[in-house]
């Protein structure tokens, strides 16, 4: 499958190595568009709908951080940075990976793997949505009570007691 990709950063010397070192490493992607802050990525997520967002941390506007809280479980989100302190924070906004500038071909094809891994993960084949759902549905309450509790066991002084689920209509204790 080919996948689509959106580039955000407000340095236009370091998309550009970017887009040649993916272009290098995973040909198959395809770099639907290139934001230079924010907002500008916030339009080019909703108007192309990538799978995958290379954001920069700090840019005009809007934080890289603060695409990331708004475009929630849109994408996957690799954060390209100069800073190191805001890995945790970018983590808590569930990015799949934190690459440190510059950026080396190594640790790029290990994101990329990385990626790639989720993304597959991620698809669900049509057979096996209808298989899902089929699961889903069986399981529903009211289509099998199989799994079901069918006795309550109840302890009163010495006597134990199994009750019925069906008998049952409400529960009530007292002086606990």
């Amino acid at each position: 499958m080919t996948y689509k990709a959106v580039i955000a950063d407000d340095e236009k010397e370091l998309r550009g190595y970017l887009k040649a070192m993916l272009a290098e490493t995973w040909p198959e992607l395809t770099i639907c568009a290139e934001a230079a802050n924010g907002r500008e990525a916030l339009e080019m997520i909703d108007a192309c709908q990538p799978h995958i967002i290379f954001l920069d941390i700090k840019m005009p506007g809007l934080s890289g951080l603060d695409v990331a809280q708004k475009i929630a479980d849109e994408c996957q989100i690799v954060f390209v940075t100069a800073y190191n302190q805001y890995a945790v924070e970018a983590f808590e906004h569930e990015a799949i990976d934190y690459l440190v500038k510059p950026v080396t071909k190594k640790r790029l094809m290990q994101t990329i793997q990385r990626l790639k891994k989720q993304l597959q993960n991620n698809e669900v084949p049509p057979a096996g949505l209808a298989a899902v759902l089929s699961q889903v549905i069986a399981n529903l309450p009211g289509r099998s009570n199989a799994n079901f509790l069918r006795w309550i066991k109840t302890q009163h002084k010495e006597a134990v007691r199994l009750i019925p689920v069906e008998e049952v209509d409400y529960f009530q204790a007292d002086d606990k």
